[in-house]
């Protein structure tokens, strides 16, 4: 782990929830008794078909396998006070990365290939760290429950496909809400946002011949533009129409507020009580709601 990268002892998913993300959970938790439907009936069918999957058709992460991904996640693991997830590799030519947990059980993260071979290993930190965030955040039941959504609208006659419909967009802006959490983490775990801007701009348009070639900076000015289409209203409308049917935002707004969150004082505040509880001056858990 870097110097510079403070152990955050006793983080709470609140302390760096993003707004909307608070605001769109709270939506769905006002549905009753859905979270624990998706975890009764779905959890363990989902936790054992996956972890099947893994051990059959991916590569397993450890101190004996591919050591130097097993050390970026316990340095992600440690800064953001969790318990490292099991860790898979996978054959992919599209970059991504997933996790899963559900009933309490071992979670897991999956990387593809494609995306490790593209990114450096602070970069894939990162990436880990993001997936870390939906362990943290506990966004595991709306995800699954997202997925299913999803399928379910292609599958189901024209009136279930309606009800499914107006279910999925709510589902979709939640999602894109959550994944503003995450990044937040990835920024905790490397503490460098231009780390996180170096990630959003390689999976919008990098591969690993490209990567190397692109040029930050460029990338900050291009989202500095399309933050500045806001100020108008058909700009605005255009955004939304553009986005309401992804389940990420666009990596430049992604950009955008990581750049506005690593500026903040709540940011600078939780790095701080970071170097105070590392330094053994505050208590583990003793943190401030905000």
């Amino acid at each position: 782990m870097s110097l510079t990268q403070i152990p955050l002892i006793g983080l709470k998913a609140n302390h760096f929830r993003h707004p909307l993300d608070q605001q769109a959970t709270q939506t769905l938790k006002q549905l009753p008794g859905l979270d624990i439907a998706v975890r009764n009936l779905l959890g363990s069918i989902g936790e054992e078909f996956f972890y099947l999957n893994n051990i059959a058709s991916s590569v397993q992460i450890s101190e004996q396998q591919l050591p130097h991904l097993h050390q970026l996640l316990l340095e992600a693991c440690q800064v953001l006070d969790l318990e490292p997830p099991q860790l898979y590799i996978q054959q992919n030519p599209v970059p991504n990365a997933y996790t899963f947990a559900m009933r309490g059980k071992k979670p897991f993260m999956v990387l593809h290939t494609s995306l490790i071979e593209m990114l450096t290993p602070e970069e894939i930190k990162a990436v880990m760290a993001h997936e870390l965030g939906h362990l943290k955040c506990e966004h595991g039941v709306y995800l699954t429950l997202a997925n299913l959504i999803m399928l379910a609208s292609n599958l189901l006659p024209t009136w279930g496909a309606v009800l499914a419909q107006s279910l999925q967009e709510q589902m979709l802006a939640w999602l894109r809400c959550a994944e503003l959490s995450c990044d937040r983490a990835a920024l905790l775990a490397t503490q460098d946002p231009k780390t996180i801007m170096s990630v959003l701009m390689k999976l919008a348009g990098g591969s690993p011949t490209i990567a190397p070639l692109l040029n930050l900076d460029a990338f900050i000015a291009q989202a500095k533009a399309y933050d500045a289409v806001s100020q108008s209203e058909l700009g605005e409308l255009l955004k939304a129409a553009q986005t309401t049917e992804l389940t990420h935002p666009v990596p430049v707004l992604r950009a955008q507020e990581v750049d506005r969150w690593a500026s903040s004082q709540d940011y600078q505040r939780l790095l701080n009580l970071g170097k105070t509880g590392y330094n053994g001056k505050a208590e583990s858990g003793k943190w401030r709601n905000w």
